[in-house]
Formats: C-alpha cells, structure tokens, sequence
C-alpha cells in the first residue's frame, strides 16, 4: 500500500550451525513516505531478526493465547479504545513492524491468566517488543509508559532537549491523570449504566471537572499548534484520542459545552486528518 511505512525488503533462508535449524532473516526496510506534516522524512529501520524470536516470545505465557505469526514484530495487545489507539496510533507514526492482537472485553479475555501474566492489572494496550532493550524481550502495559518506550526506541514524537522532553512527559501524566479518568467516568454517567441514575450529582461533577480540564488544553494550545507548539508529541497521541471520545462515542460535545474551547476543536481536526491516526483508531481490528 502507498501510504504504509514498511515493507518487507529481503527474506532470505540460511541455515545454522545449530542442529542444523532453518532460520529466516527477515530485513525490514522503513519507506520514507513523507507524510508527517511538514513533509519531514520517517529514519531508515534496518531490522534483522529470526525464528530464535519464537523462542524469546514463548517465554511469555501470553503468547499461548494469542500466538504471534510475525515473532520478529512488536506485539500488539489491545482493543480500539481511547487508550488502546494511543499505542497503535504511534506505532502507525513512527513506521515499526507490528502485529496486533484483538482483547475483546465481551469474551472478558482481558481477565484471562494469559493476559494477566502481562498486565496484573487487566487493562489494554499491553505490548512484547521482541527487540527490547540490550535486544532482549521486553513486555510493557500502561499506554503512557508504553508511548515513552516508543518514542525513545524510534527517536520520534519528543523533543530532543531535556526541558522539551520533560514537559512533554508532563503533559502525558496530565491526561494519564485528568483527562483519561475524568472523561471516562463522565461517558460511564452520560452513556452507559449511570445516565439510569436519578441523583445526577456524579454525573454533574464530571461535567464540570472535563470542561475544566478541556479549559485547560484550550489555554495552552492558543497560538500553538500541537501541546507543544509546532512539534506534534506524544502529548497529542495521549490526549486526543480521548478528547475525540468524549465528543462522538460518549455523545457528550453538547453536554461540556465543546464549542466553547475552539482550540481544542482546531488542533482535534488537525489530529484525526493524520493518516497515520486515521489508520490507529482502527486497530486493532474488531472481530
């Protein structure tokens, strides 16, 4: 596909000196598409890896479940959510080979002992990056955690200077700490079982706690162009996800007021146009 940021670029069969094993390297080559705005080039990913990474992946009980096909690749566990997009979205940015796994809460797998031997605390996006630090295998859970890993193994998404980097960080807890927990308990009292309840004190107070967090983003994104200005970050993968949440899926644009803070709305347009964002929000892929 045009617009994909890699392919596979070379397969080639070798055999060990090892019992005689067939192993596959697999290189994999990043396209420069230039679809970032601004036209800047995605770096070059030269990645070899092999059949050696099933064994590294069978150390996790996990991949029992949902065994991985591609074992040379990220693995993906996740369902399109708010916080589960934050992680495909980024991998669609940056160009890493992945493969993604649907954890489908109607089956309740995210309560699985599959599951929980990579999240204890049963939440997605969990992932396995078969090439971790020091190229070991290295499993992750926490959306938040899981971006800053991202954004530091590809080098994208964060600035380069120490007060750049941290305040961007900042920003990420902010919406890992306000606006996540906020906007979903007001989608839980607007939408699902507790719009049912007469007392509308809860609901009321998660109104007024997301149009103040909402008030928030919309002062620090006046004459800015992303959260941290002309830089799109992983502060805007964090946060828009779940501001796009708020006004479509919990249907409560009209209830905090959305036109209200028209920064929000601007930078939200320019966040869901990406191409790549167009792509994550989609994956993975429902049954």
């Amino acid at each position: 596909m045009e617009d994909r940021l890699y392919e596979f670029a070379d397969v080639r069969r070798a055999k060990t000196s090892k019992a005689g094993m067939t192993i596959f390297v697999v290189l994999y080559a990043v396209i420069d598409r230039s679809i970032h705005a601004g036209g800047a080039s995605l770096p070059l990913f030269n990645v070899y890896r092999s059949e050696d990474s099933m064994t590294e992946l069978s150390a996790f009980p996990i991949t029992a479940k949902w065994p991985a096909q591609h074992p040379e690749r990220l693995q993906l566990y996740s369902l399109p959510t708010p916080n589960g997009v934050k992680v495909s979205i980024m991998l669609e940015e940056t160009g890493l080979p992945y493969e993604p796994h649907l954890v489908s809460f109607e089956t309740n797998d995210q309560t699985s002992p599959a599951f929980l031997s990579l999240n204890p605390n049963n939440k997605i996006p969990a992932i396995i990056d078969p090439d971790g630090p020091d190229g070991k295998p290295l499993g992750l859970f926490e959306s938040g955690a899981i971006l800053l890993y991202l954004a530091d193994k590809t080098g994208q998404f964060i600035p380069k200077d120490a007060a750049g980097r941290y305040e961007t960080i900042q920003w990420v807890m902010f919406q890992m700490g306000g606006i996540g927990p906020m906007f979903g308990q007001l989608g839980f009292f607007n939408k699902f079982a507790g719009k049912d309840y007469e007392d509308k004190r809860p609901r009321d107070r998660y109104v007024a706690e997301s149009k103040r967090l909402l008030g928030v983003v919309e002062q620090r994104l006046a004459g800015r162009k992303w959260i941290m200005g002309d830089e799109y970050t992983i502060a805007d993968i964090a946060s828009f996800p779940w501001i796009r949440n708020l006004i479509g899926f919990y249907e409560a644009g009209d209830l905090v007021g959305i036109d209200n803070f028209p920064n929000v709305k601007r930078v939200l347009d320019a966040f869901v146009a990406r191409p790549a964002v167009d792509r994550g929000l989609n994956i993975p892929k429902r049954g």
